[in-house]
């Protein structure tokens, strides 16, 4: 895992600024699967009911997408 993306993730001073493949990379390396259709690249955890959609905004992630997963993350203990 990146500690250095997941401290910007769960800070929450750098949400409009975290690289899309960065993001990508993180969720991976936490054990998260994924489909893609279209854009949106949704991933799931077996261990979590929810999943997590994301797009890209250019080649960053969007500021609002990180919050949600802030917020699944600190609801689930990850």
């Amino acid at each position: 895992m990146n500690i250095k993306v997941y401290n910007a993730v769960m800070s929450g001073k750098s949400d409009n600024n975290i690289k899309f493949s960065d993001l990508r990379n993180l969720l991976e390396s936490m054990g998260f699967g994924y489909r893609i259709k279209g854009d949106h690249f949704i991933y799931y955890n077996d261990d979590i009911p929810e999943i997590i959609n994301i797009q890209p905004n250019g080649n960053k992630a969007k500021g609002y997408e990180i919050k949600q997963i802030r917020l699944m993350f600190n609801k689930y203990g990850l």
